[in-house]
């Protein structure tokens, strides 16, 4: 039941942004960007964290989990750093997905060249 929970919230996050995609002028970045920003909110204000416990990976692998991420990191290095943690305690949160994501994209660039353009 808990893999359906992450399959269908995670898949209903999916299906907002593309129907937003879709059907206004927005682009992929900004869609994603707002996802991120979306997930700091709602994660700032504690009200995404409910939505983490019931539905789990479906609510934290998307860029919405990101956000959530950020702020999550945020708010403890408030409280455990003062203001300067409100700049480092997201980033320390959040460092081991940064880290991968930027391994994994090397990994791609490495085994998958991009070809040059013809000017």
């Amino acid at each position: 039941m808990e893999f359906l929970k992450a399959f269908i919230c995670g898949g209903l996050l999916c299906v907002i942004a593309q129907i937003l995609i879709d059907k206004t002028a927005l682009t992929p970045a900004r869609i994603l960007t707002a996802y991120v920003c979306a997930g700091v909110v709602l994660g700032g204000i504690g009200v995404y964290k409910s939505f983490v416990d019931f539905a789990g990976c479906g609510a934290t692998v998307p860029l919405t989990g990101f956000g959530y991420l950020l702020a999550r990191g945020a708010l403890e290095g408030v409280r455990d750093q003062g203001l300067l943690g409100a700049f480092t305690g997201g980033l320390a949160a959040a460092s081991g997905g940064i880290c991968a994501a930027m391994l994994f994209s090397l990994l791609a660039g490495i085994i998958f060249p991009g070809k040059p353009e013809n000017l």
